[in-house]
Parts: C-alpha cells; structure tokens; sequence
C-alpha cells in the first residue's frame, strides 16, 4: 500500500532520538478529514500521552474547514489514536522508562485511511544537537569535496 505523506513534525528528529515507530489510526469529524485533504494540518508542537488506558494526541493543529460551517471542531482539541490492546501495553511499558515520550512523526494516506506515525523517543540533550549539526556539516563538505575532483 502506499503512504502519500500529508504533514510531517519537522522538530522530531531534531529534538528526539527516536528508537522505534508504532502506526497509529485517528478519530477524526467529516470536516477534519477535508480539511487535512486540503493540506492544512500542523504537528510541530503536537504530543502523545497515554490516559485512562487510551491513547491520544494533543496539539495537532487541523484548520476549520471553510465550508464546514458548525461542524468544524476545535482545531487543537484532543484526538483519540486506534491502538489495539497489545500495542498501548508495550508503549506503556517503554514510557514508564525514564525520559521516554510518544512524539507524532509523520501524518499520511494509507489508501483511504488516515494514519498517524509514532515514534517512541529519547529527549536529545544539547550536545546531542550540536554533534548531529557537526555531523550534517561534515557530510556535506565531503559532498563538496568530491564534486570538485
């Protein structure tokens, strides 16, 4: 099946060292489906958690629709994921370790579905970041490097 990606979180890998990803269904209205049809959904600040043995998203900013007059939603509330029983028991376990979080990845097509991608991360500390950029760097100067010759 193929994933035509609609919105990615472009601080995920950035701000996390992501050690594994779950694919996640989401409950969405009629008009929040149009909407993210149109492009217009935003993950950069959105976050997962875990409550009352249910998961959900929080943050993910969806656009109101603009001819869905009283049946937009508010476009930050919070939105239950579809996991099944086994998949929330390994993430509650892999987050009661410390400094492990749920940080939403990429939203996409999985033929008419709309799915979201979890990944299950570490917080990166700032040093972390500064050797990721270094690495980045360094690869590109050897890019450069062997376009010339």
């Amino acid at each position: 099946m193929t994933k035509k990606i609609i919105a990615t979180n472009p601080v995920a890998k950035r701000n996390y060292t992501i050690t594994d990803t779950i694919e996640a269904g989401i409950v969405l209205t009629g008009t929040e489906i149009k909407s993210i049809r149109n492009g217009k959904v935003n993950l950069k600040d959105s976050y997962a958690n875990i409550k009352n043995g249910e998961v959900f998203i929080y943050s993910m900013h969806i656009s109101p629709y603009e001819q869905g007059n009283i049946f937009n939603k508010d476009p930050l509330r919070d939105r239950k994921l579809l996991l099944n029983r086994r998949e929330i028991n390994k993430l509650v376990g892999l987050i009661k370790q410390k400094g492990y979080t749920l940080v939403p990845m990429n939203l996409y097509f999985s033929g008419n579905f709309i799915k979201l991608e979890l990944g299950i991360g570490k917080g990166k500390k700032l040093y972390d970041k500064r050797e990721d950029i270094a690495k980045k760097d360094a690869e590109i100067r050897m890019k450069k490097q062997s376009a010339r010759y």
